[in-house]
């Protein structure tokens, strides 16, 4: 869970960015347009990857990650927002628990309008969730490790892709060219 310490820092760390140029107010259609094509791509090549003979679990894992990167600073960039060069990673991540996760709150809470007594509840812990998968896949693409058994890297790629999915999938839902329901 992002608890109440985290978004604050995100917070400040986002008004931060702004004041450094690290993220700027700014659209850019042609970029977000290939950071769209860059997520379908990664993702469907994690996919491949993982049904892959040579069980690049590595790279599973890795490849996953880039694609929530990808599908991440599209919708951040459909808000208004383009991360620059540096920390870039960082920034995206703050900037994901700052400008969208109350959005996938709320669309969480149109889909579950049947279960309206629990539906805040869920859609709180399940927006925190999605949001923190995009930190832990940045955390572990970048501390997985060699030594490890093929059985657990195929444990941690199995859910790395499995993340990213559920992280694309919520994350196009914040762009106009996919309407909720018919991705």
């Amino acid at each position: 869970m992002i608890d109440t310490n985290k978004k604050k820092e995100a917070k400040q760390n986002f008004d931060q960015y702004l004041q450094d140029g690290l993220i700027k107010k700014e659209k850019n259609e042609t970029a977000r347009q290939m950071y769209i094509k860059n997520a379908e791509q990664s993702l469907n090549l994690a996919e491949e990857c993982m049904n892959s003979a040579l069980r690049p679990y590595l790279w599973v894992v890795v490849i996953s990650y880039y694609s929530m990167f990808y599908i991440a600073n599209a919708v951040l960039l459909q808000l208004g927002y383009k991360t620059g060069s540096k920390v870039v990673h960082k920034v995206t991540s703050d900037a994901l628990i700052v400008l969208v996760m109350d959005k996938i709150r709320k669309g969480l809470l149109e889909e579950y309008e049947d279960t309206k007594e629990d539906a805040l509840e869920i859609a709180s812990i399940k927006s925190e969730e999605i949001i923190e998968f995009y930190s832990m896949e940045m955390g572990k693409r970048s501390r997985f490790q060699y030594n490890m058994t093929e059985t657990i890297q195929e444990q941690k790629a199995n859910t790395s892709l499995k993340r990213a999915r559920e992280f694309m999938l919520e994350m196009k839902k914040l762009l106009p060219e996919f309407k909720r329901g018919e991705l």
